[in-house]
């Protein structure tokens, strides 16, 4: 469990906490575990979340076991500087979908005596590092990786596997679109995913050949009609 830096009241110092995971690995849980403590210690609080993410409220930030806290939807980074200024803490949640200015942002806060809390999606759907978050957990004094449970093994999972087909970055979903896989688990479905694009592959290259074969006859035949006419 991760337990508060200790504050030296004599000089205000500010750091960052990042808490990164898969899907439903508990990072929501977490950042709200941690507001509401600052909270009942009566230190002044503010929640940020991307704009995009309105999957249970338009104002709250909301767990997938629907604990939730009051929330302020932005657009870009910037306005967190501007809302910022009378609080002690400063929380980020779903960080991964802010632009990448937010690396600034958060160091700018904590060089200013706030202790900033950001949670997000350390890797996307292909395993990938997910948008500003390493660069956030780079510029961290803390950085805590929570796990889900895989769906396949049992075992600890780190990764979110896309169940839709969906292939954009960014599609906000539940259980419906994700699940959380371990590492084993998790190539085992990508290379699943890729076996089952093979057939329309094959069909997309045969219509090619198809294409090109007709192309070769039509010049074919051209070629021997101006053969022709240039006979007579």
């Amino acid at each position: 469990m991760f337990l508060e830096n200790n504050v030296n009241h004599l000089k205000k110092l500010g750091w960052i906490e990042v808490i990164c995971g898969s899907m439903f690995s508990g990072k929501t849980e977490e950042l709200i575990r941690r507001l509401k403590r600052a909270e009942f210690a009566n230190q002044k609080i503010i929640i940020f979340k991307p704009i995009t993410d309105i999957r249970y409220s338009q104002n709250k930030v909301v767990s997938h076991d629907s604990n939730e806290i009051e929330s302020i939807p932005v657009a870009n980074s910037k306005k967190i500087l501007e809302l910022s200024k009378d609080v002690d803490v400063v929380a980020l949640d779903e960080a991964q979908f802010f632009d990448n200015e937010v690396v600034d942002v958060s160091n700018q806060l904590a060089n200013t005596g706030k202790r900033v809390i950001i949670a997000g999606l350390d890797m996307d759907f292909e395993g990938n590092p997910f948008g500003p978050m390493p660069y956030l957990m780079a510029i961290a004094e803390f950085v805590t990786k929570v796990h889900a449970i895989c769906t396949e093994t049992g075992n600890l999972a780190n990764y979110s596997h896309r169940i839709s087909k969906n292939k954009d970055l960014v599609l906000l979903g539940e259980r419906e679109e994700y699940e959380p896989l371990s590492r084993n688990a998790f190539n085992e479905k990508l290379k699943t995913d890729v076996e089952e694009k093979l057939p329309m592959i094959d069909k997309v290259d045969m219509h090619s050949q198809f294409i090109e074969e007709r192309v070769i006859d039509l010049e074919t035949i051209t070629d021997k009609l101006r053969n022709n006419g240039t006979h007579d």
